[in-house]
């Protein structure tokens, strides 16, 4: 628990402090007086000021942050403190440090996704299990030990990339061009046609309902203890199991299983040992478990093989990828969001802070790169939500600038109250709706 609280707040700080950094950057540029930087709400609990007179502050409260500026000239105010006041300034500038903060966060996942491709990461290489019949995937002509080499014409090399090439048309429905190394090691063009799947936060796998899995791995020894079974029949570490028994290439639950059930017979064991086939006997010994019931032990830890790639790119790609991984993001997002409001998508897709704090958690123990992706989703979440056209917002605010620049002249006070009353109701309504989402989340 208090692991994920400080995931979360790491998160919210870094997001909030690089939104409002953009906010204050180019007010500054634009001459714009700030009075106050503060990361969070409520008692200030410190501050500084600097030179500027822009004083900076921590609060208590810590879910969001602002910046404070000029908005007008005091009363009898100099002509400098006249040019200093934000709403003094050309309609371009105050449009400027508006759409700055949303900007900054898309700029920070690009930044993040860069970084990401800069250090790579180990993840599974892109070779699908046989396709269910009656699914797309087994209708194209998949079969198993496929090895997925580009979908659209854009090159994958890991299953995570796959997953991601696939995304789109796995909500929208379509036909893509897949191309894939088969077992015999032929490259082949397979045409998958996806029907447009309902997106529900129940976890449930588009991917995998399509007919497209990850191989299952095979069993592999990770370690023999001493004066066991395992050690008697020969088995070493990094042995790869081929077959147990009567059952070919069982995953780590069925070996195990098979062990259990197993106690004081001799099964035939065939392992994979540095690219020879071996024959090998193994007798699991009997061993009372804790509800007493008797199994078969063998003394050997076994994992799964799975087949993973390292993936990395160069400086130059990888901020090529973050720009296009960013805007891929920001506009999936922002039709998913139009799908919302037509009720093709449901609402219970839309998440809160304890959603998020969770995420952040679990992302968090997983490893920097989960982490940092998460991150980066995150911040064009809040990048695109800022941009949204909903009074009380950026996008908001910018609503009223474009107001402004058609007519000549700013809206009227009566435009600004109603369009404030509605931009408080939507987003209470959005409040709620993902407050209620996390909690039957926590109880479902």
């Amino acid at each position: 628990m208090l692991y994920t609280l400080l995931a979360f707040l790491v998160t919210l700080g870094v997001l909030v402090t690089f939104h409002e950094l953009g906010h204050y950057w180019v007010a500054r540029r634009c001459g714009v007086r700030v009075e106050r930087f503060s990361i969070g709400f409520g008692k200030v609990l410190y501050r500084r000021r600097d030179r500027h007179g822009t004083e900076w502050a921590v609060s208590a409260l810590p879910l969001g942050g602002y910046v404070a500026m000029q908005n007008d000239p005091p009363p009898g105010a100099t002509l400098e403190q006249v040019q200093e006041s934000f709403n003094c300034k050309p309609l371009w500038q105050r449009a400027a440090v508006v759409l700055a903060g949303p900007l900054a966060n898309l700029i920070l996942a690009v930044i993040i996704y860069a970084l990401v491709g800069l250090l790579g990461a180990q993840e599974p290489a892109p070779v699908i299990a046989q396709p269910q019949a009656g699914t797309p995937a087994a209708q194209a002509g998949f079969q198993a030990g496929d090895r997925l080499i580009d979908i659209a014409g854009r090159e994958v090399r890991s299953w995570n990339e796959a997953r991601w090439e696939f995304m789109e048309a796995l909500s929208s429905g379509g036909t893509l061009a897949v191309g894939v190394l088969d077992a015999q090691g032929q490259e082949r063009e397979r045409s998958l046609s996806l029907p447009a799947g309902e997106i529900t936060p129940d976890n449930r796998d588009l991917l995998a309902q399509a007919g497209l899995a990850l191989l299952p791995p095979r069993a592999v020894v990770q370690e023999v203890y001493k004066d066991s079974a395992g050690e008697q029949a020969g088995l070493q570490e990094k042995d790869i199991i081929l077959a147990l028994g009567s059952r070919q290439d069982p995953d780590v639950v069925q070996f195990v299983e098979q062990i259990q059930k197993s106690a004081g017979q001799t099964l035939a064991l065939d392992v994979l040992r540095a690219g020879q086939v071996l024959h090998l006997s193994i007798t699991p010994r009997a061993q009372a478990g804790e509800d007493g019931e008797v199994l078969g032990r063998i003394g050997a830890k076994i994992g799964p093989d799975f087949d993973m790639v390292h993936v990395r790119y160069g400086p130059v790609d990888s901020v090529r990828r973050g720009f296009v991984r960013t805007a891929e993001t920001f506009w999936f997002s922002l039709k998913m969001i139009g799908r919302m409001i037509t009720g093709e998508v449901s609402v219970r897709n839309v998440s809160g802070p304890v959603t998020i704090a969770d995420y952040a958690g679990q992302t968090a123990r997983i490893g920097l790169i989960a982490y940092l992706n998460f991150l980066a989703l995150i911040s064009i979440s809040i990048g695109l939500l800022n941009l949204l056209p909903v009074p009380m917002l950026d996008g908001g605010h910018l609503l009223y600038y474009a107001i402004e620049a058609v007519r000549g002249k700013p809206a009227s006070d009566r435009m600004l109250m109603i369009g404030q009353r509605l931009g408080l109701s939507a987003l209470a309504v959005l409040m709620s709706i993902a407050f209620f989402n996390d909690i039957t989340r926590l109880f479902s």
